[in-house]
Order: C-alpha cells, then sequence, then structure tokens
C-alpha cells in the first residue's frame, strides 16, 4: 500500500489495521472508549499548532484528527452501525440545511438568514433524530436544559458554558460585583475547611470536602471571567505560558551558574523570577 491524496486511501490502511489476525494487534484491542482519549489529545494538538501559527505542523495534526475520525467510523462499520461515507453525509446534510440563504433557492438566497429561521431548522433537525433514534430502537429522552453543555468539555470551559447557558433564562447576577463577593465566601469556606489539616492529613472524606470548596472556587472564578467576557481557558492559557517564560529565565540563570535547578535556593529563584518579570 502506498501514501495517497486521496480519502479512500486512509480507509483501506484503516481497515487493513482492524483486520483479524494480520491486523495491527493493537489497534485490534481498541474500542471508543480508549481511543477517546486521543481524539481529544489530538484535537489539542490541531490547536496548539495554531496557536503557533505553524501551518507545517497543523497539516500533520490535522492528519492525526481526521484519523481519529476515520478510526471511530471504522469500529462503528465493524458493528453494523455506519461508516465513514454516512458521516460525511449527515455533516454535509446539516451545513447545507442550515446555510438556506448560501445553498437555497434564488429566493433564500436574496433573502438571507430569515428570522426564526434558525430555530425551525434545529426543531426540524431534532424532530428527525427523535424518529431516527426511535427507529433504531434507541432512547430519546428529552434531555435537561444543562445537557447542551457537553460534560467532556474541560472543566473550566464547562463551568463558563454552564454559567453562560444558565444565564440565558435569567439565573445570573446583574454585575460582576456579587460574584466578586461570591468568590470570597467561597474562599472562605475552603480556608475554613483547610483549618485543622495539614497536607499530609488529607485523606478520605476531608479530601472530597477539600476537592469540593476547591471546584466551588474555581467555579465562581469561572463565573467573573464570564461577567467580564473573558475566556477563562484563554485567560489560563496565557498566564501558564508566562509562567514558562519566567520559568525559563530561572533555568537560564541555573545554568549560567553551572547550578542544577535543585541547587537553587527558592530566594535566589524569587530573584531571577521578579526580574524576569519586569521584562
Amino acid at each position: 500500500m502506498k501514501p495517497g491524496r486521496d480519502i479512500s486511501v486512509l480507509i483501506e490502511i484503516m481497515a487493513a489495521l482492524r483486520t483479524p489476525v494480520t491486523g495491527c494487534p493493537w489497534d485490534l484491542e481498541q474500542d471508543f472508549s480508549t481511543i477517546a482519549p486521543y481524539t481529544v489529545e489530538e484535537a489539542y494538538e490541531v490547536a496548539e499548532a495554531i496557536s503557533r501559527n505553524d501551518l507545517d505542523d497543523l497539516r500533520e495534526e490535522l492528519g492525526d484528527l481526521l484519523l481519529q475520525v476515520i478510526y471511530h467510523s471504522r469500529m462503528a462499520e465493524e458493528q453494523g452501525a455506519f461508516s465513514f461515507p454516512d458521516v460525511v453525509e449527515a455533516i454535509t446534510k446539516k451545513m447545507i440545511r442550515r446555510h438556506p440563504h448560501v445553498f437555497g433557492d434564488d429566493t433564500a438566497r436574496t433573502s438571507g438568514m430569515a428570522k426564526g429561521m434558525w430555530d425551525r431548522i434545529k426543531a426540524e433537525e431534532k424532530a428527525e433524530r427523535k424518529a431516527r433514534r426511535a427507529a433504531l430502537g434507541l432512547a430519546d429522552t428529552e434531555p435537561g436544559y444543562l445537557d447542551a453543555v457537553p460534560s467532556a468539555f474541560p472543566a473550566l470551559m464547562e463551568a463558563e458554558k454552564l454559567q453562560r447557558r444558565a444565564a440565558r433564562v435569567g439565573f445570573d447576577w446583574d454585575s460582576f460585583a456579587p460574584v466578586i463577593a461570591k468568590i470570597r465566601e467561597e474562599l472562605d469556606e475552603l480556608e475554613a475547611e483547610l483549618k485543622d489539616h495539614t497536607a499530609p492529613a488529607v485523606t478520605g472524606n476531608v479530601a472530597d470536602a477539600i476537592k469540593d470548596e476547591m471546584g466551588d472556587v474555581l467555579f465562581a472564578l469561572a463565573n467573573l471571567a464570564r461577567h467580564l467576557d473573558v475566556e477563562p481557558e484563554d485567560a489560563l492559557k496565557r498566564t501558564n505560558a508566562k509562567f514558562r517564560r519566567r520559568f525559563a529565565a530561572i533555568e537560564a540563570e541555573a545554568a549560567r551558574r553551572g547550578l542544577a535547578l535543585e541547587d537553587m535556593t527558592l530566594d535566589e529563584m524569587e530573584a531571577v523570577w521578579q526580574a524576569a518579570k519586569g521584562k
């Protein structure tokens, strides 16, 4: 088999990897749940290449992400559920339906996206999904309002999106001031939980209680970010990058002195850190 530019080559490669006896033992052992973490990881690596504006790397990472789609599709095909062409058909159908002002008739293209059309399209898709799942004998329980936010999202992103969705129906403060007060309240509760417990002694129910309070603090901080129109994931990424740069200065100073990092005192590290902050 030779590399190629046609998607069919990749489909053939995956089929060969998943063929019993002659395929790859590791690939044959995998299922949806074991591959899912790799799918998420590859999506992050695509985002990382974009953040570095590295288009050569982006090409590679998009290939890795595409492989994940092919992988899941192949496993579904083996179960008789669907195949890659079904995935392509589903997304092309959705994109065409959701853009009648682009793909519709002359009248639709001229009038643009009419008011209420998006809601009507979504309602049609929901009805079709329900009918399809019924035909397959699958349950289609009515989702809760917050179920529109996937629980598989990174926790900080999930928190912000849960709060944003709840705010749409009025479950929200009208300014950031009470959010800051809530952060202080949650910090006080975390401090109270920690008061009589040193780190080595944190176990069992105590650890769970501390985890809960720490989660409340982070949730409240995500809420403040939303009120300030700051994407919390982006804000934390910026701080992570800043930490990397400043710690790299400590590492460089240690190398300049011919020291291992662990041989520097905290005061020495702090001095370099503060100097790096001014640059």
